[in-house]
Parts: C-alpha cells; structure tokens; sequence
C-alpha cells in the first residue's frame, strides 16, 4: 500500500488543499519499504484527487480537508484518514503500529467523538 502524506517543513501540512508536496511512503507487511517526494501544484480538488492514484496512492493522511476535495478523494478510491498533526516522523510510526486509527496525532479540536463517528467504519488494511 502507497499512504500519502502532505509536507509541510516536516510535518504534516495543517490543510491539504493548499499542500505543495506530498510525502509518498510505501508499506508492506506493515513496514516502511521506501519513501518519495512529489509535488503537488494542481489547485482543483478532482485534479488533485486523480494524481494520488496516478502515483500508486491507496490512502492520504491529512491535516484538514475540504468537504470538497474529501468527495473527490472518495469518488477516486482514495481512502483518507484525517485531522492528523505532528511531525512526518511520528506519524508515520503512529500509522505502522496502529495508534492513528485509535486517535493518536488528532490535530487540536478534533476530538475522538467527532472522529469516530465518521471514520468507525473505515479501517485500513496495511
């Protein structure tokens, strides 16, 4: 599986619709196999949401997102775990042993609440 994550001087980037370059990291057998930058200079979310599976991309990390780009994104295949903050390092090992999906890294304000309610159904195979 190929997760994408937006960059943002070496964090998660706060909102990936304004995202430049993202973070491509390939998992397997839940661990990191390589990783790749790539710029991501198109501003229309349907743009944006057809380049993540050009790329390889089966799931996007994010910080916020508009509703906008969350129905492109859905529409392309592309699952998405949102709201997420911190530095690119420990997202990455927040993801590979699991504790994304119980609500580490949410970005202040976004509560488990929140998350869960819309996200319960969405678990991600790696």
């Amino acid at each position: 599986m190929k997760v994408a994550i937006p960059l943002w001087q070496g964090r998660v980037s706060p909102v990936f619709d304004e995202a430049s370059r993202i973070l491509i990291v390939d998992i397997s057998e839940g661990k990191e196999k390589s990783r790749q930058e790539e710029s991501l200079l198109m501003r229309s979310p349907f743009e944006r949401a057809r380049a993540l599976p050009s790329l390889g991309v089966n799931l996007l990390i994010c910080g916020m997102i508009s509703h906008a780009q969350q129905t492109a994104l859905d529409s392309a295949g592309i699952k998405t775990i949102p709201h997420i903050c911190g530095h690119m390092e420990d997202v990455i090992a927040a993801f590979l042993d699991g504790r994304i999906e119980r609500g580490a890294m949410l970005m202040p304000g976004c509560g488990r609440r929140k998350r869960s309610r819309h996200y319960m159904n969405r678990r991600v195979k790696r």
